[in-house]
Parts: structure tokens; C-alpha cells; sequence
């Protein structure tokens, strides 16, 4: 028999019992300040965000996959982090990926009693191949789905690291998990609504172990995202800017430089930092995998 009643993200928020009362001004402020909460309970679990990032790193090197799966709100996000990270690091789209219970369609509507089976958590995992390289990050803002509770149990039977990311202290997901990352933000300002601090929480956090994780591969130089994809003219526009940030150089060099590597913004600095052709920068930046500031100190 499930309790609601334990868990804080069902709890009543004292601070809002009069919500239908409030004037629209005093309920925005209200939800300004809940949602401040979210950053400091954050805070408390930075060491289990990192140990997830550190397993992570591994994996992608190992050749080795992020594999988020939830329902609801937070399958939604999952997928959402999965789908930002090709054009934003480079990454092929199967290295990165998200699973929702129910499939594309319940992205954008409520697929009834999906997230109420174990074993449909078990036969999206088997769908996508797991194996014992991969990361599989259950998300789940109660932390008690039973189809994030299948994949994570199966993910464990195949050798996979498994991350539980939830909303509520001792959590289901997080006793199947080998890491616990559990942010309780307290109760929601609407009772119940966990796409609201939850949501916001599982957003950060996801945040946090992809674009981590994707600075430990080498896809970053200073802050800057040099293996952006220039699909676009506006992206394009984005690779001279972050070009010319990462080297000085001047727009024509920078334009020169992205032409001769055919858009490959990682290569155009390594070639310019290095004062090297193409052939030369490939090189460094193999034996740097991929990490331009090792490239200049070898």
C-alpha cells in the first residue's frame, strides 16, 4: 500500500494553503521563493551528482552509453537532455539517449498505465541493446515508478552503473541504485504537481551529469562548446564567435580556419592555437582525445 502521505513531494506546502486567495503577484512570489529551495537541496547532493559524472566519464570512454529513463514529467526531461546534446557536443544521437514509458507519444500526451510496468521498463532497455558499458539514470520525482524500478533492477542484472534520480529521501528507485542522487525540495506549491520544484530539480540535475561528463570527454575548452555542429546559419555564426573567443583570432582567420577543417570548430582552434595544418591538429587531438588543452601542453 502506497503513502502518500510520506512523501514530501505530496505533503501540503504550508506555505501555500491559500493559493486560490492569493493575488496573482503574492502566489508568483511564493512559487520565486520555493523554487530558490531547489538550488540549495541541490547542494546537499553534489557528491553523489559527481560520483554519477565520474561513471559517466567512464562510461562514454569505454565506448560506453547515458542511457536516462522515466515517465511522466520526468521521462519528458530525459529525453529532452538527450535530444540537446548532438548539437550541442557533436555526440552521435545513440550515445546520449532517452527512454519515456510509452514511447514518442507520450511525450506530448498521457499514455495511461505505462508507468505502472516493471516489465516495460525491462523490454525498453532490452529494445535499445543494454549491456554492462552503459549508464542507465532512473528518473523519477516520487522515486517509487514502478517502470523506472524494472529498468533499473534489469540494468543491475546486465553489470550497468545505475543512478536513481528522485525527489524524496529513501527512495525506491534509490535502493535499486548503485548511486543515489535524491533531491527533497520539500512540497510543492500546487499539492502533488511535480513538474514544478521536482521538475526543476530533475532539469538541474540533468544539467549537471551531461554537460559534466561531456566537459570530462574533452568537448569543452575553457567554457566554451567546441564541438558544436554548425547546421545553421545562426550556429554557424555561434562556431566563428566561439572560434575567434578561444584564439583571438580575427573573423577572416576564424572563417578560413572552420573552412579548411569543413566546419569542425575543434579543429579550427587546435590548427590556429598550434599555428599546424589539419593533418597535424587530427593528430594532436587524437592523442589528447580529444582535449584541446592537452593538446597545447604536448
Amino acid at each position: 500500500m502506497i503513502n502518500l502521505s510520506s512523501m514530501s513531494t505530496e505533503k501540503q506546502n504550508p506555505n501555500t494553503m491559500n493559493l486560490d486567495q492569493m493575488t496573482y503577484l503574492e502566489a508568483l512570489s511564493v512559487m520565486n521563493q520555493e523554487d530558490g529551495n531547489v538550488s540549495q537541496a541541490i547542494e546537499l547532493v553534489l557528491p553523489k551528482i559527481e560520483e554519477a559524472v565520474k561513471a559517466i566519464v567512464s562510461a562514454f570512454e569505454q565506448g560506453g552509453r547515458l542511457i536516462y529513463i522515466g515517465a511522466g514529467t520526468s521521462g519528458r526531461l530525459g529525453v529532452l537532455d538527450a535530444a540537446e546534446c548532438p548539437p550541442t557536443f557533436g555526440t552521435p544521437k545513440e550515445m546520449v539517449v532517452g527512454l519515456i514509458a510509452g514511447g514518442e507519444r507520450a511525450f506530448t500526451e498521457a499514455v495511461e498505465g505505462a508507468e505502472d510496468s516493471k516489465e516495460m521498463g525491462v523490454s525498453d532497455l532490452k529494445s535499445i541493446d543494454l549491456n554492462q558499458k552503459d549508464v542507465v539514470v532512473g528518473l523519477a520525482a516520487s522515486g517509487r515508478t514502478p517502470y523506472v524500478i524494472g529498468a533499473l533492477e534489469y540494468a543491475n542484472e546486465k553489470g550497468a552503473v545505475t543512478v536513481a534520480v528522485s525527489c524524496n529521501k529513501n527512495s525506491a528507485i534509490g535502493a535499486v541504485s548503485q548511486i543515489a542522487i535524491e533531491v527533497a525540495a520539500g512540497p510543492e506549491v500546487l499539492t502533488g504537481s511535480t513538474r514544478l520544484k521536482a521538475g526543476t530539480a530533475q532539469k538541474m540535475v540533468l544539467n549537471m551529469l551531461s554537460t559534466m561528463s561531456m566537459v570530462g570527454i574533452g568537448k569543452v575548452y575553457q567554457n566554451l562548446m567546441v564541438d558544436v555542429q554548425p547546421t545553421n546559419q545562426k550556429l554557424l555564426k555561434r562556431a566563428e564567435h566561439i572560434v575567434i573567443k578561444a584564439t583571438d583570432a580575427s573573423l577572416e582567420e576564424a572563417q578560413v580556419a572552420l573552412e579548411e577543417s569543413n566546419g569542425n570548430v575543434k579543429l579550427a582552434i587546435t590548427m590556429i592555437l598550434l599555428g599546424c595544418d589539419i593533418e597535424t591538429a587530427e593528430s594532436k587531438l587524437e592523442s589528447a582525445k580529444g582535449h584541446i588543452r592537452q593538446t597545447l601542453t604536448n
